[in-house]
């Protein structure tokens, strides 16, 4: 089937009516949500299934497609096309779009309506022409918002929790993809998350967490350092535990991989750069984890064996005490100061950063001084020696916080413990994501 033959019988998504009869639609696939269920109100004890993509044939238009039916053919549609597929809709039906409901859970659309898909009255069907791929899959490059109308990371990290539960736009480049990590809720619901660690050239490190397995499996295909989004409708949040802003991938998302716009362009340039002077390899960790989502407990040797094993990183909860805690060995050994543009370890005195990557150029410098310590944990089955314990999670366990000193006659600031420290022996906590 050649595109070019059969042009006349697609219609044009800036076309569409509710009046339209037996429409043909073809899009490339910019957006799909996981599949949901529902208790069907009609068939007491059985359950609706649905899910949800959004579809673009042109710079300027693009629509919300849902899908309703029973689990197989709702399931086996799904896995049967992905992010970036160019589809054929033959007869959906064409329904005005409730602007309320559909732009809090769905993508903004320029469109007054959506598209509805049943398998009694309606075929999807992915396609191969080669004429019609190539005038849709440029459009995947091209963001359903106004490329200049994004945060960058500093903008999000500078106005703090006034953004909390926001939904905004981003402009990053990847700089790690941590393993999925798979858990079971309280009600026996089986989930999945994901975190992507973000860059640009005002904050080194920011988190997006993926929660959807759609979501998940699009960002799994990214290669870091060398990939940058244009992030529409991230939701923005404040996590405590690890006292920083976080951005989330939800329903509304649409997520533009190496956008075609002149601010992506550079900021590919500057992601480039900054990768090939080895900056972004000098701190790389893992993806955190919510603690809630923690569930396995080990002993201290059930974790050496666990380690022994198992090369990649895991995440567990052990029941121990601080055993060894050198508070009273040379200050640079517990409080270190870092570069607050590339966290390279710097020396204040010097007042300015060695690495001569660093994103800050010749701008004056700015730290982060913190707690950068090596404790022993202890239980009944043995010791776990040298494990790293810095930033927050260490002012909580000791009582303790740093504080900048005022400039000494040199015009030199040193820094100030202010604390109510426990003994150390009696210091207890849950050491999660041990690593």
């Amino acid at each position: 089937m050649a595109y070019s033959r059969q042009a006349k019988d697609f219609v044009a998504i800036s076309d569409l009516h509710p009046n339209t009869t037996h429409p043909r639609v073809a899009g490339v696939i910019i957006g799909k949500t996981d599949v949901k269920s529902f208790p069907d109100r009609k068939s007491i004890g059985f359950d609706r299934f649905t899910f949800g993509f959004t579809i673009k044939d042109s710079p300027d238009y693009f629509i919300n497609v849902s899908l309703w039916g029973n689990d197989g053919y709702i399931n086996g549609l799904s896995n049967s096309f992905r992010i970036g597929d160019c589809v054929i809709i033959e007869n959906p039906l064409v329904a005005t779009k409730d602007p309320e409901k559909e732009d809090r859970f769905c993508p903004s659309t320029p469109s007054f309506y959506r598209l509805l898909v049943s398998e009694a009255h309606s075929q999807l069907s992915i396609s191969s022409d080669i004429e019609m791929m190539n005038r849709l899959l440029p459009l995947l490059h091209l963001p359903v918002k106004d490329s200049r109308d994004f945060y960058s990371l500093g903008d999000i990290v500078a106005n703090g929790q006034s953004l909390d539960r926001t939904v905004i736009n981003i402009l990053a480049a990847v700089r790690s993809i941590a393993e999925p990590k798979f858990f079971t809720t309280a009600d026996g619901r089986k989930g999945q998350r994901l975190e992507v660690k973000l860059f640009d050239d005002s904050v080194t490190s920011f988190p997006l967490v993926c929660w959807d397995r759609e979501a998940i499996q699009l960002v799994q295909t990214l290669i870091p350092r060398e990939t940058v989004l244009f992030i529409s409708d991230a939701r923005i949040g404040f996590d405590s535990f690890r006292n920083c802003m976080t951005a989330t991938v939800n329903s509304k998302t649409i997520i533009t991989v190496n956008p075609d716009t002149k601010e992506a362009s550079l900021l590919f340039s500057y992601a480039k750069e900054v990768s090939e002077s080895g900056v972004l390899h000098e701190d790389d960790r893992p993806g955190d984890v919510p603690v809630d989502s923690i569930s396995d407990v080990y002993t201290v040797s059930q974790l050496k064996l666990k380690a022994q094993e198992n090369p990649e990183v895991f995440c567990g909860i052990t029941y121990s005490f601080i055993s060894k805690l050198d508070l009273d060995t040379s200050v640079s050994k517990v409080i270190r100061s870092r570069c607050s543009k590339c966290r390279y370890q710097v020396n204040e005195e010097i007042q300015s950063c060695s690495n001569t990557a660093c994103p800050g150029g010749d701008q004056p410098l700015t730290v982060t001084t913190g707690f950068d310590l090596l404790v022993d944990v202890t239980d009944h089955t043995g010791t776990l020696q040298s494990c790293s314990l810095n930033g927050t999670v260490a002012e909580k366990t000791l009582g303790c916080n740093i504080a900048p000193s005022p400039k000494s006659r040199s015009g030199m600031r040193g820094n100030v413990l202010q604390c109510s420290l426990a003994d150390p022996g009696e210091v207890k906590q849950n050491m999660s994501a041990l690593q």
